[in-house]
């Protein structure tokens, strides 16, 4: 009895997965777009959410490849089904170095005082991209020599190899929480009384943050809080660790995209220039169109002028 009643949650804990997947997908790639196509708001912070936001858009994309592998497939170990878990494993990470980087442009630039025009774009892209590529290597052999089986996906009882790329994350969030205090306790004495539109940006930046910082590290630590087999907990925490890993995309999506003050009056200045345009054609067509109507008749009058 309790096996089907499991069978069945875990049943409907995929649905919720595939359904949040999906949402964050259309969200991150629509928050994507807009940075891409809005120029005008290209500084470093936004570059950096870009950036945040690419690599939820791979992870989500690998986190479906992996759900189409078969389980026979999963059982026999196939070296491209581990490339797979290999490089969905590379995008989890890179998630949280590009959550660690934003802690550290907003830490530098608040805290340490730091001008921001000084930061380098390289310095934050080898943070987020490169740093994970040995730490994953790392694991992959790993993996090869100790654990080579089911796709290297998951780990038994007692097998300690995933902490190779789990120990940094860690890591990096401890540190990431400590830069939020920092930044928060700055916020609350120096730029409270401030209103210049850059520290209105800065303290907007920090609420996102603040939100969606213990929203990944909760996510991430539920992996090692798995309650009883025979506990209601159990039920718990199959939907709330599959509501908050599917959505994890549309929430940073929401927070540094969609309620971001720059992108949203980009947008609106973008929209109004097409406006603007758009009426703008249509008044040209048929200010081109209205002489025809006349022409005729004048045709058609001199024609019956010349007659008589």
């Amino acid at each position: 009895m309790h096996k089907r009643k499991y069978a069945l949650h875990y049943k409907i804990a995929l649905i919720i997965n595939y359904l949040g997947h999906c949402i964050s997908v259309g969200a991150l790639i629509v928050a994507f777009m807009l940075f891409l196509c809005l120029r005008s708001i290209r500084c470093l912070r936004n570059i950096i959410h870009w950036n945040l936001i690419t690599t939820f858009i791979l992870r989500n994309v690998m986190w479906f490849l992996l759900q189409m592998i078969d389980h026979n497939i999963h059982e026999s170990n196939e070296p491209w089904c581990r490339c797979i878990t290999t490089v969905y494993n590379y995008f989890v990470v890179t998630n949280f170095f590009w959550m660690f980087v934003e802690g550290c442009y907003l830490h530098t630039a608040i805290v340490m005082t730091y001008s921001t025009d000084k930061l380098r774009k390289w310095v934050f892209l080898f943070i987020g991209w490169c740093i994970p590529c040995p730490i994953i290597i790392a694991w992959a052999i790993g993996k090869l020599y100790y654990e080579n089986e089911q796709c290297w996906f998951g780990k038994e009882p007692g097998k300690y190899i995933d902490y190779i790329y789990q120990g940094p994350v860690i890591l990096v969030l401890l540190i990431n929480f400590v830069f939020l205090f920092n930044i928060v306790r700055i916020l609350m004495t120096k730029l409270r009384a401030s209103t210049t539109s850059e520290t209105i940006q800065y303290r907007k930046a920090v609420k996102a943050t603040l939100v969606l910082l213990p929203l990944l590290g909760i996510t991430y630590m539920l992996f090692f809080v798995n309650p009883g087999e025979d506990d209601i907990s159990q039920i718990v925490f199959i939907y709330f660790n599959s509501f908050l890993q599917s959505f994890q995309g549309f929430f940073v999506s929401v927070f540094y995209c969609f309620l971001n003050g720059e992108v949203r009056s980009a947008a609106r200045k973008r929209w109004h220039r097409w406006q603007d345009h758009h009426s703008l054609r249509v008044r040209v067509a048929r200010a081109m169109s209205i002489p025809t109507s006349p022409t005729r008749i004048s045709f058609h009058s001199i024609k019956q002028t010349a007659a008589v």
